[in-house]
């Protein structure tokens, strides 16, 4: 082996993977059952010490023929259980067998220790440049009788606090079975008394932190709405009582998947903690015949002894680094208008260069040309499915205006929603089977739009070949790849009865595919990410796309708690946030446009509002903002992002430091103003203690040390939503 990061105790028949920031720990116990024994800060070497105490414990069944009483697989911390082993916990993974039954008793088989990391065929996952940065262990778990194999993998990195597991079914037995349920991963913990930390929320409301106890019971956090969805984020920690940004113990844990997901969080009656994260089990059945395999989503598992902040630049690292392959990761991402909320579909040619002529006037880089340019497309009842420009607004042909966005000196972007159709479409007349519904029922709409059956190959090419006949002109710079309802009338046609179950996955496993072919063809053009804003924010997603809308809600107040929470797994780059109108078109809020701007810059800045009507005043500031922010960008889009105030009280303050401790930008927004109000200090993190650093606004000069251990005082300003950004850097 090239890499020593796995080791396995042939006598204790204990694994060891380690580094030099955690350890993570399980052993083979009686009965060939699993055994957890450990996750948490690096050690040198264990001593066999965590064995679980042998005790007879009332209503938990033993081992089968054995007379030990005192072994139970029910209070015994595992690594993996199923239905039908006589362990009462929520099980990691159902499987029907075809006399009916659920019985299945998964038993240690083998392993093997592999150098990098395996890819996962089809799905989005973690990777490695080098062999010797990472190593996986592949733990074989076999049922007997059914002749089923379930491949734990768990990945340690050399360098990162993270564990990346998944699992591969193989049904080697001579008939086929129906998978109820997959989880990706089980962790169970013994004398922890966490919370648990999830990103629920709503569209325009989305990832809104949530921290909570856990008593005794079963907690689920899911999605069933066929995505990741607006309403639960494919992500939760498990954290100490006293565990804040910067002091105490996360466990973090992100599903890259993008569809239907379930973390289910169990305190049993033993005060253990056991955990399942997966995809979720909801009108999920998997035919696995003879011979194949079915692999899982995977799991990235950080451990932070250092708080929150910890786990999430973990996360941060991760996802930009080992989950991200568009070349555009790396690059400084343009500042762009798009001219939804100017025009929505109100539009032409000519009332478009309008606002491109604007945009090269205040400094802006690219030209995006949202919803309404293709089909008949005047309002959102028709035209979904039919990928070519309507003649009556680019009579010239969408070429001819991409062209004149670029003489402007911009890129020029364009909107497509590819897994959507219209009952009103040439698509939808020529083949109304694309559509997804229920043989003898009328599907529901929303948005008065519908569904394609993204599962079929078919359909995928269809749509993809439209697409080519676009982007093949190569004017087009960059897509905002939207999708505007949740999934429903769940059915893919060319599946048998028995195999309906699979739908939902395989939607998924559609969708992957299809974005994964125009990724591949067109790596020069930027895609992003967007489905009704952050309903399908997750790590699946940035495989593929290394930037997503955040939210469709544009009000920068409401913005600071959905990129706060945004900001506990994604890096800022990926997160993109607009300046728009006041008052703010969602809800009425009248902001500041420099507090309007501060925000938006926390990730990709950009602007969502009608350039050509903004005051001569308005138009400066836009100039100043985009100045500035040229000057920052590539410290607060790849800078080591630190949350100094939580968005929940009346402050939200944060800031990103660059790799080398010379750069950092801090950003303090004061939400409401008061008749006294309190005077409050903002203290800084991430700095070099040895070095001094200049306020480049008023050119004062502070210690590291100072601005971290002693801070300054926030302005006192009169007025409501009132924002301070500060740029330091470091001076020989």
């Amino acid at each position: 082996m090239t890499s020593n990061l796995i080791k396995f105790d042939d006598q204790n028949k204990v694994f060891h993977l380690h580094n030099k920031q955690i350890s993570y720990l399980l052993s083979i116990e009686d009965g060939g059952t699993l055994s957890h024994l450990y996750f948490g800060g690096a050690v040198k070497n264990y001593n066999n010490q965590l064995k679980y105490p042998r005790l007879d414990r009332g209503f938990s069944g033993n081992l089968p023929e054995s007379l030990d009483r005192t072994f139970s697989r029910d209070s015994l911390p595992k690594e993996y259980s199923s239905a039908g082993e006589m362990d009462f916990h929520t099980p990691a993974t159902i499987v029907r067998n075809p006399d009916g039954s659920n019985a299945l008793f998964l038993a240690y088989k083998s392993y093997k220790i592999e150098d990098g990391k395996p890819d996962l065929k089809g799905l989005p996952h973690s990777w490695t440049k080098e062999d010797d940065e990472a190593q996986t262990l592949i733990v074989t778990l076999e049922d007997k009788v059914s002749k089923l194999e379930y491949d734990l993998l768990y990945t340690i990195y050399r360098d990162r606090p993270v564990i990346v597991r998944s699992v591969q079914v193989h049904n080697h037995g001579e008939e086929a079975v129906y998978l109820e349920k997959v989880a990706s991963m089980q962790m169970d913990y013994v004398d922890k008394d966490f919370e648990v930390i999830t990103l629920p929320g709503a569209h325009a409301n989305e990832r809104r932190v949530q921290r909570e106890n856990i008593g005794q019971g079963i907690k689920v956090f899911s999605s069933h709405r066929g995505t990741s969805s607006h309403q639960m984020n494919p992500f939760m920690a498990l954290v100490d009582h006293d565990t804040n940004e910067f002091m105490g113990e996360a466990y973090g844990f992100a599903l890259a998947y993008s569809g239907n997901h379930k973390f289910e969080v169990e305190r049993d009656q033993f005060g253990q903690i056991h955990v399942n994260t997966g995809i979720n089990d909801y009108n999920f059945k998997w035919k696995l015949n003879p011979n194949e395999e079915f692999q899982t989503p995977e799991v990235l598992m950080v451990y932070s002894d250092q708080g929150l902040n910890k786990m999430s630049q973990a996360f941060h690292s991760l996802i930009h680094e080992r989950i991200m392959r568009s070349k555009f990761k790396d690059q400084i991402r343009p500042v762009l208008v798009n001219n939804w909320e100017a025009t929505y579909f109100d539009f032409n040619e000519d009332k478009l260069k309008t606002i491109v002529d604007k945009a090269k006037k205040l400094g802006l880089e690219m030209f995006v040309l949202d919803d309404g340019w293709f089909g008949h497309r005047d309002d959102d009842n028709s035209s979904l499915g039919d990928w070519k420009v309507y003649k009556k607004k680019f009579p010239n042909g969408l070429g001819h205006f991409a062209d004149y966005v670029h003489e402007q000196g911009l890129k020029f972007g364009l909107w497509f929603e590819p897994e959507m159709i219209s009952y009103e479409s040439n698509l939808y007349k020529e083949h109304p089977d694309y559509l997804m519904h229920v043989p003898g029922r009328k599907p529901c709409p929303s948005r008065n739009q519908y569904v394609l059956e993204l599962g079929r190959k078919e359909v995928r090419d269809n749509i993809f070949e439209q697409m080519v006949k676009i982007l093949d002109s190569k004017k087009i710079d960059y897509i905002k790849w939207d999708m505007n309802r949740s999934l429903s009338d769940i059915y893919e046609s060319d599946l048998p009865a028995d195999q309906q179950g699979e739908a939902y996955h395989r939607y998924v496993l559609g969708y992957y595919d299809l974005l994964n072919k125009l990724v591949t063809r067109y790596p020069d053009i930027l895609f992003e990410g967007c489905s009704g804003g952050g309903g399908r924010f997750d790590v699946g997603q940035a495989y593929y796309t290394p930037q997503i809308w955040a939210s469709d809600n544009t009000d920068a107040i409401e913005r600071l708690k959905i990129q706060y929470g945004t900001s506990f797994v994604y890096p800022q780059s990926m997160m993109t946030s607009h300046v728009s109108v006041s008052p703010n078109e969602q809800n009425g809020r009248i902001t500041p446009f420099n507090t309007r701007g501060a925000v938006a810059m926390w990730g990709d800045l950009g602007y969502e509002l009608d350039l050509t009507k903004m005051s001569d005043e308005e138009s400066d500031q836009v100039v100043k903002q985009v100045t500035e922010y040229k000057k920052i960008r590539e410290v607060t889009q790849f800078g080591t992002l630190y949350r100094l105030k939580a968005s929940a009280s009346n402050q939200c303050a944060w800031m990103m430091v660059d790799s080398n401790k010379n750069e950092a930008v801090v950003t303090v927004v004061n939400v409401m103003a008061h008749a006294q109000p309190y005077c409050t200090k903002t203290k800084l993190a991430g700095l070099d203690p040895d070095k001094r650093y200049k306020n480049l606004e008023t050119d004062e000069v502070f210690g590291g040390d100072e601005l971290m251990h002693l801070g300054f005082y926030d302005p006192i300003e009169r007025g409501d939503f009132k924002a301070k950004m500060y740029h330091f850097k470091a001076i020989n």
